[in-house]
């Protein structure tokens, strides 16, 4: 059954599929963006290097430690606020700031900043959500690039819950996921938790800071 949602399926010759959803957003899912050579040089480097924490977040009043491990990187000053949490930007790491010229040429796009999650296993997740707030302006673009292990993502409109109006990307090794016009307005996604062996996974999503 075709999904009401979407307006338009487009893929060309390379395997590049745009969809075009109702009310102005769209989505461009690139599977395979970098190479196996690329993406395994690259992970452990990013693994080793990278400064991951915890971060603590308030959901409804309550302080939580966030089921997976984070680090914000980005031009000075673009700093973020996310559930009650502050991110201070770091500054660029030479890989992190290769990958963000190659994601900027691919894409025609300028991203500014870049949110590093690691989920180290199937018990590390992402619970329902939009990226919308204010520092993203009103139409935000969000580029997700995932290295290792490959995880589920699903989108669903805001104001529906049913599962014939959900979409699911199996978000493997190299690939990239451009979430953008109106999706965070209309949609939201997550990283479901799984039983089964899921392989360490890093997840690098591009944004720009206004």
């Amino acid at each position: 059954m075709q999904n009401p949602f979407i307006v338009a399926r487009q893929t060309d010759s390379d395997g590049v599929e745009r969809i075009d959803l109702r009310d102005g957003g769209y989505l461009i899912w690139i599977p395979r963006f970098l190479s196996v050579d690329e993406t395994g040089p690259l992970f452990r480097t990013l693994h080793a290097t990278l400064s991951w924490e915890q971060s603590i977040i308030k959901i409804y009043g309550r302080e939580m430690p966030i089921p997976r491990l984070n680090a914000w990187y980005g031009d000075a000053g673009r700093d973020y606020r996310y559930s009650g949490t502050r991110f201070r930007a770091l500054p660029w790491t030479p890989e992190l700031q290769s990958i963000r010229e190659s994601v900027n040429q691919r894409l025609s796009l300028s991203f500014n900043s870049v949110l590093a999650n690691l989920y180290r296993d199937g018990s590390d997740a992402m619970g329902w959500h939009s990226d919308n707030e204010p520092e993203l302006g009103e139409m935000p673009a969000i580029a997700s690039l995932s290295m290792g292990g490959g995880r589920r993502f699903l989108l669903r409109p805001r104001k529906e819950s049913s599962a014939e109006h959900q979409m699911e990307f199996q978000l493997d090794d190299g690939s990239l996921l451009l979430m953008a016009g109106t999706v965070q307005t209309h949609w939201r996604h997550s990283v479901p938790r799984t039983r089964k062996p899921a392989a360490a996974r890093i997840n690098l999503t591009f944004r720009l800071i206004i």
